[in-house]
């Protein structure tokens, strides 16, 4: 059984005649009808009765016009699904985003786009910027939000295989514990100067927060009675809530670290910020989904 012969068949019925069907269909008479009695015969059936009045179904006609008017509904259903998706309207990202853009850039970004295209999802993982980037290449994300020293070198970098695209920058704050709530805000950086500082793990490969904060340090003769390295940025906010040493973060737009309990304050003189970056594969034809994604982030944060 073939799609054509359930349209030819359907067309036939609603019509009332072959000739008003054919006239529809743009083919001649003759060989709808002879495309008809085929089908009659490969089904072993009569579907139609045939009269001077025109044709009505048999009882086996009725029910293969409500089944061919399901089947051909949902194709027309399926049809029109597939060029949402061919539009970019609908479909799947995977998003690897750093947890510190986690709390409100994305949040924004997820907001805008959902207003414009509900029929994306968009599903969200956290890991760090190293690990973001691996899951890019190997094709188990589609795109990766995050925050680089020198966002314009690491895509000079990757020009063969990365296309990243500038989302802003993430100024960096001192982060302290709650217990220092009287800080003076700005706070003069030789706060940090014999004390116990605690940082993400240096990725040679992607230089991020660990070296800007060394540079703010050796620029300026700030030396830490102790460096402290921890896995992530996230896994040093209890350490400093806690008591026991204090940072140097990334904040974009200054919210981002507002829910984490930390005193929070600007520093003086303010260390460089930190690039936010979008990067994607470098493909010659992107997935439109994606490609929509990736042109709102361009026009949003450029």
């Amino acid at each position: 059984m073939e799609l054509r012969q359930l349209r030819y068949f359907k067309a036939v019925v609603e019509a009332g005649s072959l000739t008003a069907a054919a006239a529809e269909l743009h083919i001649s008479q003759p060989p709808l009808s002879l495309a008809i009695s085929k089908f009659e015969a490969e089904l072993g059936v009569q579907l139609l009765t045939r009269s001077a009045r025109g044709v009505e179904p048999t009882s086996a006609g009725r029910y293969l016009l409500d089944a061919a008017s399901r089947v051909l509904g949902e194709l027309d259903d399926v049809r029109a699904h597939l060029a949402r998706y061919g539009a970019g309207a609908a479909g799947t990202i995977t998003m690897a985003a750093v947890p510190v853009l986690m709390r409100h850039l994305v949040p924004a970004l997820l907001a805008d786009h959902a207003a414009q295209f509900p029929g994306v999802d968009i599903r969200l993982i956290d890991p760090p910027p190293w690990a973001a980037i691996d899951l890019l290449l190997q094709r188990k994300a589609d795109v990766a939000l995050v925050m680089l020293a020198d966002g314009p070198r690491f895509a000079e970098r990757h020009r063969d295989e990365l296309t990243a695209l500038p989302w802003g920058s993430a100024p960096l704050v001192g982060a302290f514990p709650p217990s220092l709530s009287e800080l003076p805000d700005p706070l003069p950086l030789e706060a940090f100067h014999g004390e116990v500082v605690v940082l993400p793990q240096r990725t040679l490969a992607v230089p991020s927060l660990p070296e800007r904060v060394e540079e703010t340090f050796d620029a300026h003769g700030i030396v830490p009675a102790e460096l402290r390295v921890v896995e992530t940025i996230q896994t040093s906010i209890p350490l400093i809530q806690a008591g026991m040493a204090r940072s140097i973060m990334p904040d974009p737009d200054y919210a981002s670290l507002g829910s984490t309990g930390l005193v929070l304050r600007r520093l003086d003189p303010a260390p460089r910020a930190l690039d936010v970056v979008a990067l994607a594969r470098r493909e010659a034809d992107p997935d439109p989904v994606l490609a929509r994604l990736l042109a709102r982030i361009r026009a949003g944060r450029a």
